[in-house]
């Protein structure tokens, strides 16, 4: 019958439309056209009658009475969680009459789908099978546990969730279904681990002893329904398929962080972290078999580490945001142990990810350079090797770098962990761990210099890299030597910085050589010929890579030649320069105007009215 994953396709069917609201209108449209589908609606027009209950005959002859008793249950439900989801956000929060409403819808919706699972029960006249009994059974046991809640019983509400727990506990060991982990991990978790809070109860009890606790073992039909889909869900030490695991799943007690040690109190953090060392385990085993060649391969092998690693920081991240709802300071005992906690999951969630891009970088964190072979190893001939050209290798030495960047981006964001900044040795710890990977950065540009017949270029960066992996040695070589046994992470050895201090000696001294034989190789006719065209007066931004002519200096003597002045100067001088020809007019000016007679002005009247354009009339 799939109870458990109709209710939960429609419950995210809903999430993609709207709120509660919308899911209750959805699910009255439903209920009328199914009703109307089983010739049980009211017909238009018509007085309205109440509606025979639903039997098991009902069911046995048409399994959709079964989704109308689940589609009536969650209408009501869902009319509930839509009235706490609007009144939630008010100043007064949920009043006393609005509770009583929420519980009545609660109460309903309970009424139903216990109805259905007493119908159910009845396994010779529906012809259920036992998972539908259970599921029917765990759904009614998580609406009880949800009307509970909201009448602060926490003690119903944690007994009716440990109930509905166990049997989706079991119905996933039996049907392998995520259905049943989602509805885990919320409501039915967060709900016992709330209600668990109120009844007193210490953290450091995991969510599975407290559903153990509180199942109800007295009834025996139940429990043996249950254990015949998991004979050790009700068991606190398994002793099947859980006891291989209880070894490498050892949940540690305390963790450690620069010489402290603090006491793992949650439950969910050290059960992550148990997660976290059993991945580790698995991930050594994996890297130290031969199974596993190509970087890519090794890569992937950092995956469950990496997930169990986030894991860990989620749990500590949620356990300080509970604390902090609650009120509690920063100066508590239990907040500083927390973020000494997060601090060091954090770390070591960075450190599984740098090493996940130092194995994809290549053998010894990419300091030596391939031969650049694609080789085909499924064929293995002659001709299955062939060298690669500039741009594939160009390209190759292109993703290191961006690795490398990836690098020292983690690098840089151990810096804003909590605790950290004041940690002088560990800040110079981490700086001399940057000079390493900057180091290989501008080792992996240089060779792409190199290949694009740029020896000075790449003796500059060679020089560069020497510097950083200099002073990362200083640095390092006092450290422990973890190269063996342990998978790569953000621990560097002393001998892989040793290895990659005396590659860039050698290499520097390579390329100051090829420096020096290109500059002897250069064309020494073209050379001469720039000299002596231009003088070193006009090449003084030019720094002389040859020898510079002492006979070519300057233009002597000097050639005539136009200086650009700007076009203002003359207008400013205007005044001031005599111009050929500005005598007569000076002269014309010092003559008084009473000596000239009229008669002469009339006569230039008179020329100068010659009619249009200056022709004669």
């Amino acid at each position: 019958m799939e109870i458990t994953s109709f209710v939960v396709s429609g419950r995210d069917r809903a999430k993609l439309y709207g709120d509660y609201a919308t899911y209750r209108t959805q699910l009255s449209n439903r209920i009328h056209n199914l009703r109307q589908k089983l010739g049980i609606a009211t017909k238009p027009r018509a007085k309205y009658t109440s509606k025979p209950p639903i039997t098991s005959e009902n069911i046995k002859s048409n399994h959709e009475f079964v989704h109308l008793l689940l589609l009536t249950a969650e209408r009501a439900w869902a009319n509930a969680m839509s009235m706490r989801e609007i009144h939630s956000t008010e100043q007064k929060g949920i009043t006393g009459s609005t509770r009583s409403h929420i519980i009545s819808r609660l109460h309903k919706s309970t009424t139903y789908a216990n109805h259905l699972f007493q119908l159910l029960k009845d396994q010779a006249a529906t012809g259920a099978q036992d998972e539908d009994v259970l599921e029917a059974r765990a759904y009614a046991a998580a609406l009880s546990g949800a009307k509970a809640f909201e009448k602060q019983s926490w003690e119903a509400c944690v007994s009716s969730y440990s109930e509905a727990r166990i049997i989706y506990s079991a119905l996933v060991t039996a049907k392998k279904s995520d259905v049943f982990k989602d509805l885990l991990s919320d409501p039915v978790d967060l709900s016992i681990r709330y209600g668990a809070y109120q009844l007193r109860m210490p953290r450091t009890v995991a969510i599975p002893t407290i559903a153990r606790k509180f199942f109800p073992k007295e009834d025996l039909e139940l429990v043996k329904q249950v254990e015949k889909l998991d004979p050790d869900v009700l068991n606190d030490r398994p002793t099947k398929a859980r006891a291989e695991t209880s070894d490498n799943e050892a949940i540690p007690k305390t963790i450690t962080w620069r010489s402290r040690t603090v006491d793992l109190e949650d439950a969910a953090i050290a059960a992550a972290l148990g997660a976290v060392d059993s991945a580790v385990r698995k991930l050594t085993n994996s890297l130290g078999s031969s199974d596993v060649l190509l970087p890519n391969d090794k890569a992937a092998a950092y995956d469950d580490v990496l997930i169990s690693s986030q894991d860990a920081v989620d749990a500590t991240k949620h356990a300080i945001d509970e604390l902090v709802s609650e009120g509690v300071g920063q100066g508590d005992k239990r907040i500083q142990s927390l973020q000494i906690t997060r601090t060091a999951v954090s770390y070591e969630m960075i450190s599984w990810r740098i090493g996940r891009n130092r194995v994809l970088v290549g053998e010894q964190d990419g300091v030596v350079f391939e031969n650049s072979l694609s080789h085909n190893p499924k064929k293995k001939s002659l001709k299955s090797s062939k060298e690669e050209g500039t741009g594939k290798k160009l390209a190759h030495l292109r993703e290191k770098a961006v690795l490398y960047d990836a690098i020292l981006q983690s690098l840089e964001s151990i810096k804003e962990l909590p605790g950290v900044a004041a940690d002088a040795t560990f800040l110079g710890e981490l700086e001399a761990k940057r000079g390493y990977f900057s180091a290989l950065k501008c080792l992996t540009i240089a060779r792409s210099h190199a290949l694009l017949s740029n020896p000075k270029n790449a003796l500059a960066l060679l020089s560069r890299a020497s510097e950083k992996c200099n002073a990362a040695h200083k640095y390092l070589s006092s450290s422990m030597d973890t190269s063996n046994g342990t998978p790569p992470n953000i621990s560097i050895s002393p001998s892989e910085v040793q290895f990659l201090k005396d590659l860039l000696e050698g290499e520097v001294q390579r390329h100051r050589a090829l420096v020096e034989l290109s500059n002897l190789n250069g064309n020494p006719d073209q050379t001469q010929e720039s000299v002596s065209t231009r003088p070193l007066v006009e090449r003084l931004h030019e720094y002389p890579t040859k020898v510079v002519s002492l006979s070519n200096l300057v233009t002597y003597p000097p050639k005539l030649e136009p200086v650009p002045v700007k076009p203002l100067f003359f207008d400013a001088a205007w005044n001031y320069i005599e111009y050929p020809g500005r005598e007569v007019e000076k002269v014309t000016e010092n003559i008084p105007k009473a000596a000239a007679p009229a008669s002469k002005g009339a006569e230039q009247t008179a020329q100068q009215k010659k009619g249009w354009f200056g022709f004669g009339r």
